[in-house]
């Protein structure tokens, strides 16, 4: 692959730092120009016109063509980049823009905040309604400790795969970092839409479930690191009664990391867990951090200020990486 010119390790931070502060500043963008939408559309086309036989291998050439669409998405916006003859300040805003597309660090402190604010007003159906939009299993019957539990355990999941893994794959393959980001995200998009074990979607999805499973796998692990560094860094501001304990967060993740049925999503959520001193359970599936108490509503909040600064960590540690792998 062939690139007018490569960006150095200076542009490739400033499109991160820019893409992180459009994150901030404007959230998602509408669906209409959102590229992760866009393979979404891709993925429901193709799963309209599943054929009857071979399901496993169109569910291979489901995945390889929403990820090499995805690529080429990625390399026009690196082609771009690379034209000397257009302002700078408009390449990196562009770059940063379908960069930004591929982490969502505001649009998941924002549920989190929508399940909490419910709950605070005692409007537990409400909550639940809330909190269906956002985890895949029935809520019409959990209690506030269930409804608290099933918040925090997705937002501390969705911290692995919608900000840390997408920033270390831009981080990591240096130039070519926004084709790796895309890539992952296409994996991450195919897992949340066919990566199931139900009969409608085992056999199309098994590729996309274990693709997502390996690109998730490293970035699972270093998220106890960042999770318990954010554990202390929110202790030392903290001003309530809860007392967050950063090694426990770091015992718990690892120990209990693989008590669920995904092999990466269970680090987050035990590491946020031990944090927090909390037992988190989806009943007849998984418990972590057995013994402790079942989370309230404040340690949502909690939750989700632990896995903001750890995504603040992530893009700290991204930069770094880039400019030491590329400086």
């Amino acid at each position: 692959m062939i690139l007018p010119v490569q960006a150095d390790a200076s542009e490739l931070v400033i499109v991160l730092l820019l893409a992180y502060a459009l994150d901030l500043v404007f959230g998602e963008p509408p669906s209409a120009v959102h590229p992760v939408v866009w393979f979404g559309r891709l993925i429901h086309f193709f799963k309209g016109h599943v054929p009857k036989t071979h399901k496993k291998l169109y569910g291979i050439f489901l995945g390889l063509s929403t990820i090499l669409f995805a690529s080429v998405i990625a390399y026009i916006v690196l082609y771009f980049m690379g034209m000397q003859s257009i302002p700078s300040p408009l390449r990196y805003l562009v770059a940063a823009y379908f960069l930004k597309a591929t982490f969502a660090i505001r649009c998941l402190y924002g549920a989190a905040r929508e399940v909490r604010t419910e709950l605070d007003a005692g409007m537990i159906e409400s909550a639940r309604k809330k909190l269906s939009m956002y985890v895949s299993r029935d809520t019409s019957r959990l209690d506030e400790e269930h409804v608290s539990s099933a918040i925090i355990e997705t937002t501390s999941e969705n911290y692995v795969d919608g900000i840390l893994s997408p920033l270390l794959f831009y981080a990591c393959f240096g130039p070519f970092g926004l084709i790796a980001a895309y890539v992952f995200k296409a994996a991450s998009t195919l897992d949340s839409m066919v990566g199931y074990k139900d009969e409608r979607h085992r056999e199309i999805g098994w590729f996309s479930a274990r693709l997502d499973d390996v690109l998730n796998w490293v970035p699972a692990r270093l998220s106890v690191f960042f999770l318990s560094a954010a554990t202390l860094t929110v202790r030392l501001f903290y001003r309530g009664n809860k007392v967050l304990d950063h090694k426990n967060a770091f015992r718990c993740g690892f120990a209990d990391g693989l008590k669920t049925p995904s092999p990466n999503s269970g680090y987050p959520m035990a590491s946020v867990a031990g944090a927090l001193r909390v037992m988190l359970e989806k009943p007849n599936t998984y418990v972590l951090c057995k013994g402790s108490a079942y989370p309230l509503s404040e340690d949502i909040k909690i939750a989700a200020w632990i896995t903001f600064v750890a995504s603040l960590f992530a893009i700290i540690a991204s930069s770094i990486i880039i400019m030491v792998l590329y400086l």
